[in-house]
């Protein structure tokens, strides 16, 4: 099954991330990249993890999970070795408006983690519906080598036109080709 690619603000959603080994500290670092609104649970954290709770002042509780702890949670990502822990939280939440992400099983799932780039406001997702991560990485890794280092700055320029500019056709075909002279100048590199 393809997932709908939706890029969302997260900024003011609650996390919750249950778990504190390698494969949680994965997704808290790719979670800070939008957001530092993030509660841990885990009896157990690894070091990497800690570093990141520390630096970023992410809530953590050191306890094990119990249920009710997902509710006023807007996202939660489940990263434990305990499938079954998996399918109960996946479970309670149904009755909620709260998004799961179980780690490593898409059938607890209502969403999945890309691989992705970003570069200040660019973002760009890579998927293959869970069929290979590891695919997804390496065309990351290939696209990331390509885009231009400064795409940051000109993103900030553009943002700055767009709100001085008024709307209409002739706005549309100044960016067209603006964008077009940005692509042709960086990729004679």
């Amino acid at each position: 099954m393809a997932y709908f690619p939706m890029l969302i603000d997260i900024t003011n959603l609650k996390i919750l991330v249950i778990g504190g080994g390698t494969i949680a500290t994965e997704k808290l670092e790719k979670l800070i990249d939008f957001t530092t609104n993030i509660t841990v649970i885990s009896i157990e954290v690894e070091k990497r993890a800690k570093e990141l709770i520390e630096k970023y002042e992410l809530n953590l509780e050191k306890r094990a999970y119990t249920k009710g702890d997902i509710d006023n949670f807007d996202i939660v990502i489940v990263a434990t070795d305990t499938i079954e822990l998996h399918k109960a939280i996946y479970e309670e939440s149904r009755d909620s408006k709260t998004l799961v992400n179980s780690v490593d099983d898409t059938k607890y799932c209502d969403f999945i983690f890309p691989s992705y780039i970003k570069r200040d406001d660019l973002t760009i997702s890579f998927s293959t519906g869970g069929a290979s991560p590891a695919f997804a990485k390496q065309l990351r890794q290939y696209i990331e080598k390509i885009i231009p280092q400064n795409v940051g700055e000109f993103l900030k320029e553009m943002k700055a036109l767009r709100k001085s500019m008024p709307k209409g056709k002739e706005r549309m075909e100044y960016f067209e080709r603006v964008v077009k002279e940005y692509f042709l100048s960086e990729f004679k590199k």
